[in-house]
């Protein structure tokens, strides 16, 4: 019987963890664009190594939890050019939205905060119409 989604379990309660701790320790919420946007504008100067020491963690886990995985298949695009496009145009949506799924999704959906449940149903509307429309009807993807 397979039991992959016991990895989405463990990578929910994970990230659950993670948002809590941050909350409770610095007061702020665990949002991955605030904390990249804020070392990337100067806006974060006073907290950077704490945005740092975040980030470099978000990147080191994976590794270290490396030996447990075994081989999967993403289902991501292999063309560079599109790839590149997606990250930039996920930048400008979190910009424009004030916020990430982490930030909007895990945290603010915890705290009961409408603004971040809105954001997050517009999110899941924007990410499956974006599927639609690339994959299903133009074939890009």
């Amino acid at each position: 019987m397979p039991v992959d989604w016991i990895w989405g379990l463990v990578g929910g309660l994970l990230i659950g963890t993670g948002g809590a701790v941050y909350l409770l320790a610095n007061g702020r919420v665990m949002g991955a664009s605030g904390i990249i946007g804020g070392l990337v504008d100067g806006s974060g100067r006073s907290s950077a190594m704490e945005r740092i020491v975040f980030l470099i963690g978000v990147f080191l886990l994976p590794n270290v939890l490396k030996p447990l995985y075994r081989p999967f298949e993403t289902h991501a695009s292999e063309n560079l050019a599109v790839l590149v496009a997606a990250g930039l145009l996920v930048g400008i949506g979190t910009r424009i939205a004030n916020g990430c799924t982490s930030g909007h999704g895990v945290c603010g959906i915890s705290r009961l905060s409408l603004r971040g449940m809105v954001a997050t149903v517009f999110y899941i509307m924007a990410g499956g119409l974006t599927v639609v429309l690339f994959r299903h009807i133009l074939g890009v993807i």
